[in-house]
């Protein structure tokens, strides 16, 4: 339970702190700027995560055991996971942040416990109840009744809200995958999460940001006058990396749904970290707090197994 709060909390500062980066110069200086601020800034972001993470698995003496994981059954699925989950995934949250704000964007993507239930159907079968249904399909009311608040300053809904399904998508999927290759014991989270990275950045760099191309804009952020926008993002890395192993201990050890309905508090930090450290109140609109909870609630009812959990309890009760 721990872990998937502190996975929460730590990927709230991580929104707030790439919004942050988002909205300076570099990233909005003209319209090809603008375009390409998402996925540069992903790329940027997943590639130091990785470097993160490999310097953590080798102070603790570890790359050996990441290599052996690369020669195993499950390496082939780890690979699908990360580019899913990252070039879509991520690309999706940065697109929600940069276009809806980080409050918004965050409450916007929280969908995707619910849409890893409903892939969980249609691709492993798993069994999904009626009352699930109705509350992703609440859910996603929540999610357009963001876009009525006339207080926020949204960019472009449409856009952002786009985002925010790609990003549901994204990690839902990865999520579904992941709790199935975690059930190995020799899968450590730290070593799912070093390939996950590793993965995201390649793809980037090999497929993505060429196809953009981005190398031009994504090569003059390191100079001189952007540093401050790169620390920035390198310290929004951080968070988020220290967040990912939190995410991937909570499914390790409760399994997806349960580690996504406590990641997905993520919201309620955004929302808090808004208006204590940026100072922005429009967030506490009625309209905004309504849908955030009608979001973050019905999200976590729609991943969740009422009956499963009510029917151990009695017969618990019973013995």
């Amino acid at each position: 339970m721990f872990t998937g709060i502190t996975a929460g909390i730590t990927w709230a500062l991580e929104t707030v702190i790439l919004g942050i980066a988002l909205s300076m110069t570099p990233f909005v200086s003209d319209a090809e700027a603008l375009f390409l601020a998402p996925f540069v800034s992903t790329f940027i972001h997943d590639a130091m995560s990785a470097i993160y993470m490999l310097v953590f698995n080798g102070f603790r003496h570890r790359l050996k055991d990441v290599l052996k994981i690369c020669r195993s059954k499950n390496f082939k699925w780890l690979v699908l996971a990360s580019a899913i989950g990252g070039p879509i995934g991520m690309t999706g949250y940065v697109l929600a942040v940069n276009y809806m704000g980080a409050s918004v964007g965050a409450v916007a993507s929280a969908i995707y416990p619910a849409i890893g239930s409903a892939l969980a159907y249609l691709f492993l079968k798993e069994k999904i109840k009626w009352y699930q249904w109705i509350f992703l399909l609440v859910t996603l009311a929540g999610v357009f009744g963001l876009s009525y608040s006339s207080d926020l300053n949204i960019r472009n809904f449409w856009l952002g809200l786009c985002g925010a399904f790609m990003c549901a998508f994204g990690w839902g999927i990865e999520g579904v995958i992941l709790s199935k290759c975690l059930k190995n014991d020799e899968l450590k989270s730290e070593y799912a999460l070093q390939i996950r990275q590793t993965v995201s950045a390649i793809v980037y760099a090999v497929v993505i940001i060429p196809v953009l191309g981005g190398w031009r804009f994504t090569a003059g952020l390191f100079e001189f006058e952007n540093s401050s926008a790169l620390l920035i993002v390198a310290l929004a890395s951080l968070c988020a990396t220290v967040s990912y192993m939190f995410y991937y201990k909570a499914i390790a050890n409760l399994g997806v749904s349960k580690a996504m309905g406590l990641n997905i508090t993520y919201t309620a930090w955004a929302i808090l970290f808004t208006v204590v450290l940026l100072g922005d109140s429009s967030v506490l609109s009625t309209t905004t707090v309504l849908c955030s909870a009608v979001v973050v609630v019905c999200g976590i009812f729609a991943a969740a197994d009422f009956e499963s959990l009510f029917g151990k309890r009695n017969i618990n009760k019973a013995k």
